[in-house]
Formats: structure tokens, sequence, C-alpha cells
């Protein structure tokens, strides 16, 4: 119902676009979002009518008066009735205050056996009319040591046109991603820029460059034996959620997100 909701309303479209030596599962389907990935969250955001406040990074969790004081970098500390953390797990085992002396220590050893891979990923933007000549839209690579997936975005969104310059995804391998982890972006950016020339020597100069480092990709050990979510506090709530306690894909977004309303409908 979910894939339903989100193709009538254009959100999603079902992958026509030719990727090469992509492993499909039998029986299951693929979606791409011709408006890019954010888009499922906007809209979903807008369904709910929530004010969201955006760009707040929160450093501490504390019980102040039968309430969650949630404290972030700027900007004074806000009360709270519910607190729901949906970041990756090791960011909730950094937060500071009351939080760390409330996870009891089975749900610590839990928490701290989930794992992510790492990798970069980097994205070329072209001026429209920019043509880029290859026969796939995108391609997972099986035989280089920095490139496992190169995108031509648009081609895949199937949004291809002359109004629109074209842009390139370039995913690294998760080996490639974690050996330089703590390296400088701009000399891994070359390094990247290297092994693409290599696999696709037509691509033509961009007119920008971006690289981003994406230090919790996709859980590769998620929560062993959790439901979607886990509670750390039933009065006041704190409860936590998202794919660390599911897997890397919708589905697994969708099964934790439903687990998560059902715990928090009881506390409303």
């Amino acid at each position: 119902s979910f894939y339903e909701e989100l193709v009538s309303h254009g959100i999603l479209e079902p992958l026509t676009a030719p990727v090469e030596g992509m492993v499909v599962r039998e029986g299951s389907r693929n979606y791409v979002a011709p408006q890019g990935i954010s888009s499922v969250v906007k809209y979903y955001l807008e369904q709910s009518g929530a004010d969201v406040s955006y760009e707040q990074h929160v450093t501490r969790i504390s019980l102040r008066d039968g309430r969650w004081e949630v404290s972030r970098k700027a900007g004074p500390p806000e009360q709270f009735d519910v607190v729901i953390l949906t970041m990756p797990v090791p960011q909730i085992l950094q937060l500071q205050g009351d939080i760390g002396n409330l996870i009891n220590e089975s749900q610590k050893q839990q928490l701290e056996s989930v794992s992510y891979s790492s990798r970069y990923a980097l994205g070329l933007f072209y001026e429209a009319g920019t043509g880029i000549a290859v026969p796939w839209a995108a391609q997972y690579i099986t035989d280089n040591p920095c490139i496992r997936f190169i995108s031509i975005d648009n081609k895949k969104r199937n949004i291809e046109s002359p109004e629109v310059g074209p842009s390139v995804v370039v995913h690294t391998t998760v080996t490639f991603g974690s050996e330089h982890l703590d390296s400088d972006p701009a000399e891994v950016q070359q390094v990247i820029l290297s092994h693409l020339q290599k696999i696709v020597p037509s691509l033509p100069k961009p007119s920008s460059i971006k690289c981003q480092r994406w230090r919790y990709s996709q859980v590769t050990r998620a929560v062993p034996n959790c439901p979607g979510q886990m509670i750390l506090h039933t009065q006041p709530l704190l409860i936590c959620g998202g794919d660390g306690f599911t897997r890397s894909n919708f589905d697994g977004c969708i099964e934790s997100a439903m687990s998560l309303a059902e715990a928090v409908k009881p506390h409303l």
C-alpha cells in the first residue's frame, strides 16, 4: 500500500532504465524516485502536518521533571514528552546526558553490536545539453578497487530533458570507503576521479563536483532479534528505531516506522 500510494502521487516510479550488473532477487521489484529520495521524506512530512525544524544537532538528552530535556549545538535546550531517535545507532550511543545511564547493559550490548558500511559518494554535475555517451543508466562495477557503482542519475530516474543538465553519481566500494574514512576528501575525490576516467574515458568535464563522506552508509549488522525499535525508557517515553533495527532498504525503513508508531501510540 505504501508503494501504491507513492506511485499514484508520482513520488516513485518502477525502475525501467537499464542497470548493468544489478542482482535481481526473485519476486522483488525496484523503484526509482524521479525527484530524488528526499522527495519521499518530504511527502510524508507534508502528510503529517508536523512543524519540522532542520539543522538541529542534538548533543544531550536528560530527564527534567518528568520530561526529556534535549540540548543541541546551537540554541537553548527544549523539553519534550516523547523522544524518538532514528539516527545511526553509533550516534545514539554518543549522546550525552542521562541517556547513557538509562540504557541497560543488555540493550547497550545489542546497540554496540550494530555495524555499518562506510563509503564515499561523488556527484558530477553538467550544463544542460551535455551528452553522456554510454548505453546504460547505471552500472555495478565488480573489478575496480575504488568504484562499485556509477549512475547517470537523470537517465536512471527517467527524467532526461534538454533543459536539465545531466548528473553522474559514483559510489565507492566498502573497502575503499573504510580505508579512506579519515582521509582528506579533496584527495579522495582525485583518486575516485582517476578511477572513473579509466572506467568511462568518454565522460566530459563536469561544471561542478561534490564529494560526500558517507560514514554510516548501509547497515551490515542490525540490532539482533529486534522488532524494528527499542524502548530505552518508558515514562517519559524514549525510543529508538530506523534501519539499524531492521535493514537498509525502503521495506526495512517502513517496517521500523510501523513498529515505532505502534509503540508510541499509547503515549499520545
